[in-house]
Formats: structure tokens, C-alpha cells, sequence
């Protein structure tokens, strides 16, 4: 199973962006998928994920500015940013907790990361 993300990039303070993710390999079913970020540093923090029903949790920082989908038939979630802040500056990493076919048990699998630069 591979995760691969894209969307990241350069853009203004207040500007907008959609990140997408695909997940591909031998998936069977998918339970909750989602997006981290790291700002410079070690500490990787949740940003938004959607689970299966579709109901969602956002952090607090972005809460009303962002909004994550998801696609199922094509194994794909989405984040779209508004209302971009410098301090949403980051590598954004996306997740999904996918059962392979055969397999009893659910695993967690991550995306290699895209970069997000907010700077005027």
C-alpha cells in the first residue's frame, strides 16, 4: 500500500490550496483518513481527518478555514485550505488506516509529505 500526496506549495497569506492524497496497493477497506503536519521541528500534530461516516475532526487552529473529503471510490482525500496563515507553514503529511484484503487487522499507513510555504 502506498500513500501519495500533492497539492503542496508557495502561496500568499490569505491564498487558498487543495492537497490531495491517493492511497493504491491492496486495499480492502478504509477506515479514517486524515492529514498531519510539521512545522521546523520534531513535533507532527493532526490537522484535520474524516473517518468512514464521514464525520470529521479539525484541530482548533484551523477549524473553519480548512475542509477535508474524501473520495472513496477513487481512495482519495482532500484538504482544502483557505485563509491561509504563515503559521500554517508546513509538511503535510497524509494518513489512512486501511485493511489489506486477507488481513484481520487494520494498519496505518503514511504519505511521503508535501510542503506548504504561506509567505508573502
Amino acid at each position: 500500500v502506498q500513500l501519495q500526496a500533492s497539492g503542496g506549495g508557495l502561496v500568499q497569506p490569505g491564498g487558498s490550496l487543495r492537497l490531495s492524497c491517493v492511497a493504491s496497493g491492496s486495499i480492502f477497506s478504509i477506515i479514517a483518513m486524515g492529514w498531519y503536519r510539521q512545522a521546523p521541528g520534531p513535533r507532527r500534530e493532526l490537522v484535520a481527518s474524516i473517518s468512514s461516516d464521514g464525520s470529521t475532526i479539525y484541530a482548533d487552529s484551523v477549524q473553519g478555514r480548512f475542509t477535508v473529503s474524501r473520495d472513496d471510490a477513487k481512495n482519495t482525500v482532500y484538504l482544502q485550505m483557505s485563509s491561509l496563515k504563515p503559521e500554517d507553514t508546513g509538511v503535510y503529511y497524509c494518513t489512512a488506516n486501511i485493511q489489506s484484503p486477507g488481513r484481520p487487522t487494520f494498519r496505518v499507513y503514511w504519505g511521503q509529505g508535501t510542503l506548504v510555504t504561506v509567505s508573502s
